[in-house]
């Protein structure tokens, strides 16, 4: 029978490196011994600041303490986001959390949704999601699971300062028992007779050794790639961003409980409010405007006064060849990048933890495990990309060479055929169970972007429309309400005692 892992070496800090050591600690407990290694002198990107729904399920298999969470890392909440300019500039669309309609699924409201809209349905899809209503009041609440609430679908996440949350879980693990080890790795020992990894040199000459390593060193990737060569594949075809730069400003009264991504002319910037602060930034494609443009354009945008000088970050669009390889697993930034749009880059490392623990391995290291791993992972974050490739495709402005660059490039088939489906005839799918984007989350940013379907099923002309219509008013009139009895964003959090106060 194959020996059980006993140590596991957390390769980097951040919040993929925390994430990792929280997991690990709070699902393997006293039976396997969690170290992390991570160096002062290296710093961490720390600017992806805004979640989708599933962080709540990752701090609830960490165990953390939400109250306490939110004010140590001043989050505040999350409905959805604003694109604004996306589709064609001058206009705006919202992509929510939830689903549409009054059911815990889209159910049959996309096609019903479609076939009243051709026969003069007034009113935008978001007038059917708590989620959006609620946002556009400044409004939020706490979701209730009852199936004859309005707030059913009232999912929400979290904005928060991604350097604080690092902080956080590093004290959470360090109070644990995981190990914090402080160096700086100057070579990875591997084994002369297969190439496992066998320790990490520090410069003070340690050695730290173990059973399982996971590579969370950010875009070098020093275990998956620098030792493991595992390669990379490059998107940036489909996904010309290249470059970031980063500038918090002090808040401004009202915070809004969503992000904003505002597209300009080469990419786009984003708006994050947190407690203490607004995140800002501006994703960009370095082909079609400078850093010093971009900077200038980013600060004329800004709310408030400037806290911090600028920051760019460098990168590049695609994914390791493989995400896990020998007795190395990577995470986070170390697996690749797809850009912040949809705010997914938390989540990913997320799921990269839940698939690692569904296929722990023993001192063995099977192969096939190992393999469906990777499998099950390329196809998480394919689908992620193609989500966010839609909202380029999609759009039909034409005041640009970026734009015009994006929205007629090849798209992958696997994209190609869900616009043409929902072009087609209004047809909306998930093509696996484990799949993050929803079908009300592909209508939203179809829809949003201006994708007109052809028709909608026929089916659907035959069931009684005008009581369809009538329902689908009382819906609309039950959410309006809902959200209006809302409390404003900030009341909500001082009332729950979820707002830092010293």
């Amino acid at each position: 029978m194959a020996e059980p892992i006993r140590s596991v070496l957390v390769v980097g800090g951040g919040t993929a490196g925390w994430m990792a050591a929280a997991a690990l600690n709070s699902a393997l407990g006293p039976h396997c011994k969690v170290r992390l290694v991570e160096s002062d002198e290296i710093g961490i990107v720390g600017v992806g600041e805004a979640t989708v729904p599933t962080v709540r399920d990752f701090n609830n298999l960490i165990r953390l303490n939400e109250a306490e969470f939110m004010r140590e890392t001043r989050a505040t909440l999350k409905l959805g986001i604003e694109f604004v300019d996306w589709g064609r500039k001058g206009t705006a669309y919202f992509h929510p959390f939830g689903t549409f309609g009054g059911g815990a699924t889209l159910g049959e409201f996309a096609q019903t949704w479609l076939t009243l809209n051709q026969r003069g349905l007034k009113g935008d899809v978001t007038d059917w999601s708590i989620c959006a209503q609620a946002a556009k009041r400044g409004r939020v609440g706490a979701r209730q699971a009852d199936p004859r609430s309005p707030y059913l679908n009232l999912y929400t996440a979290f904005h928060f300062d991604a350097g604080l949350y690092a902080l956080y879980l590093r004290k959470v693990c360090e109070a644990r028992g995981v190990e914090r080890i402080e160096g700086k790795i100057t070579e990875v020992v591997q084994r002369p007779e297969d190439g496992f990894v066998n320790g990490v040199k520090l410069a003070d000459e340690r050695v730290l050794e173990a059973d399982l390593f996971i590579d969370c060193t950010g875009f070098r990737g020093l275990l998956i790639e620098g030792a493991m060569k595992a390669g990379f594949e490059d998107w940036s075809h489909w996904l010309p961003m290249n470059r970031a730069v980063a500038m918090p400003c002090a808040p401004v009264p009202g915070i809004t409980p969503y992000t904003r991504s505002t597209a300009m002319d080469a990419g786009w910037r984003w708006r994050i409010p947190l407690q203490h602060r607004i995140g800002n930034g501006h994703v960009y494609c370095s082909d079609h405007i400078d850093d010093e443009t971009a900077l200038n354009q980013l600060v004329e945008g800004l709310d408030g006064e400037a806290m911090a000088d600028p920051r760019v970050i460098k990168f590049q669009t695609g994914k390791r060849k493989a995400f896990w390889a020998k007795n190395v697993c990577a995470l986070g930034l170390a697996t690749g990048f797809i850009e912040p749009l949809e705010s997914t880059s938390i989540h990913l490392i997320h799921v990269g933890i839940a698939k690692m623990l569904q296929h722990f391995p023993d001192r063995d290291f099977s192969p096939v495990n190992i393999d469906i791993y990777n499998r099950r992972m390329e196809r998480e974050v394919q689908q992620v990309r193609d989500f966010v490739i839609l909202h380029y495709h999609a759009s039909e402005r034409d005041d640009s060479e970026f734009w015009r660059r994006v929205r007629d490039m090849p798209i992958p088939d696997t994209l190609a055929e869900r616009v043409e489906a929902f072009r087609d005839r209004g047809m909306i799918y998930q093509v696996a169970a484990d799949e993050y984007f929803s079908m009300a989350s592909w209508m939203a940013v179809m829809v949003g972007q201006g994708i007109e379907p052809r028709i909608a099923n026929p089916l659907y002309r035959f069931q009684n429309l005008e009581r369809a219509a009538e329902g689908f008013e009382r819906v609309r009139t039950t959410f309006a309400q809902a959200a209006e009895a809302l409390p404003t964003h900030e009341a909500f959090l001082k009332a729950e005692n979820l707002w830092k106060t010293a």
